[in-house]
């Protein structure tokens, strides 16, 4: 069993994500989905095998990749941003974009909303934001044995 914290739209809101540390040491993952990619800076130091970045829409210099495959513990994972896929309006291309990629999966950021939805047997995560300015809130993962399960959690605005 591999388990993960899932975050994203820090927008410079170091404060959120150093409450994350404990959390960071107690799992075996933190994926960052982007903007504010670079406020994991302090944690990248004390687990640089943990963490994934993914590039934003309003990260730069961008730090890590626009959108990656992750196979944890049998479950294929395709994380993004969502803002080269219209993540805003529609949930059909980040559906599609897993079917290519084989991935049963995706985790996704941009929209600062959080939710979980399934569209033709594939799971979209989106962890909310940690930013100032909005209800702040993280999506813990557990995968074991192909199968992941997701809880969305509200944490205290820093």
């Amino acid at each position: 069993m591999k388990t993960a914290i899932i975050i994203s739209d820090t927008h410079g809101n170091r404060a959120a994500v150093q409450q994350l540390k404990s959390l960071c040491a107690e799992n075996d993952y933190l994926i960052h989905l982007g903007d504010g990619s670079f406020d994991l800076y302090p944690l990248l130091a004390e687990f640089p095998d943990k963490i994934y970045r993914i590039n934003g829409n309003c990260d730069f210099p961008k730090t890590g990749e626009d959108e990656t495959v992750l196979d944890i513990e049998g479950v294929k994972i395709f994380a993004t941003h969502g803002h080269l896929y219209s993540a805003k309006t529609t949930l059909t291309r980040l559906t599609e974009r897993a079917k290519e990629l084989g991935c049963t999966v995706v985790l996704y950021g941009h929209t600062h909303r959080a939710r979980e939805d399934e569209i033709d047997g594939i799971t979209l995560i989106n962890p909310g934001t940690m930013s100032r300015y909005s209800e702040q809130s993280y999506t813990y993962m557990t995968a074991a044995n192909g199968k992941a399960i997701f809880k969305n959690v509200a944490v205290k605005t820093v």
